[in-house]
């Protein structure tokens, strides 16, 4: 083991094979040379002292040293994207690169518009939108900005409630035409369901809504929100979605609006540290804004 401290270049490559599988596909995601790649999984491994991969005809799969180390590199790929976009910002005019995230649904059926006026008048800043139902870890600078469906419990964020979107159950015209449309909710189970594939935590957060409802009864599971609003368009069935994005589809109808109502508080959040960034609290104010008219409406 050498006492020199590794690159993040080796730190980056660790991840890269790690995600990949492979040193093939880990080269194709950075852009290097696969023998460079390949000798900085071995500067790596020599520096800490043990193996990180066993090398196989599946791949190169990870020891269990490796996936110990996989969250603190993580968090230094979190770090060093976070250290570039504090050093593309100006501290005399908004500018630089901003990281949001956000749900599925929130983020591509309720962001755009919001982030197509940002960019009118900010045009030099740069939005980063990362979208996934997993909440970025904003105190290890996964995210600059994150929408949240839940209020953040750490205290090292600045948070502001927006306030509630409602969810209800939804159908397309053609679907209700076909199918009739259910009086009770014990007559959802006459239908064709869209619902979740797997339970997390949103979900047992609302479970109590949904009554007898279970993942058997589904015709259709997805963890996709969009996935599930898509088929909910197409005609497919019944399934959950914010009563906001189905007013902008005239032929979806309110199924049972008295029996299930949802309503989740949206919150936005960063970093405390993040309080007096000019290209955060310009991005921060829009996204405030631009979703309390979206609940308004």
């Amino acid at each position: 083991m050498t006492t020199q401290e590794p690159g993040w270049d080796l730190y980056r490559s660790f991840l890269a094979v790690l995600d990949a599988g492979s040193l093939s596909a880990a080269a194709r995601e950075l852009g290097l040379a696969q023998p460079t790649l390949g000798r900085h999984i071995d500067a790596l491994e020599s520096s800490i002292g043990y193996a990180l991969f066993v090398r196989s005809q599946l791949g190169y799969l990870p020891t269990e040293q490796a996936l110990l180390l996989k969250p603190y590199a993580q968090s230094l790929a979190a770090t060093a994207a976070a250290l570039l976009r504090a050093a593309s910002g100006d501290s005399d005019r908004p500018r630089g690169t901003v990281r949001v995230t956000a749900s599925e649904a929130v983020g591509c059926e309720v962001l755009p518009p919001i982030l197509a006026q940002l960019h009118e008048h900010y045009p030099e800043l740069q939005i980063e939108l990362a979208l996934s139902n997993r909440p970025q870890d904003l105190l290890r600078r996964e995210a600059d900005i994150a929408v949240r469906m839940v209020r953040p419990a750490q205290d090292a964020l600045v948070a502001r409630r927006v306030g509630p979107i409602e969810l209800g159950l939804f159908a397309h015209r053609s679907y209700l035409a076909r199918r009739g449309t259910p009086a009770t909710l014990a007559e959802l189970q006459q239908h064709s369901l869209i619902g979740f594939d797997h339970e997390n935590a949103f979900i047992r957060s609302v479970k109590h809504h949904l009554g007898d409802l279970t993942r058997s009864m589904f015709a259709l599971r997805s963890d996709s929100d969009l996935a599930q609003l898509a088929a909910i368009r197409a005609g497919f069935g019944i399934g959950i979605c914010q009563a906001g994005i189905a007013r902008r589809t005239p032929e979806l109808v309110r199924v049972l609006p008295e029996a299930l109502s949802i309503e989740l508080d949206t919150w936005l959040a960063m970093h405390e540290d993040l309080r007096n960034s000019k290209r955060c609290s310009v991005v921060f104010s829009a996204l405030a804004d631009g979703l309390a008219s979206y609940i308004n409406r």
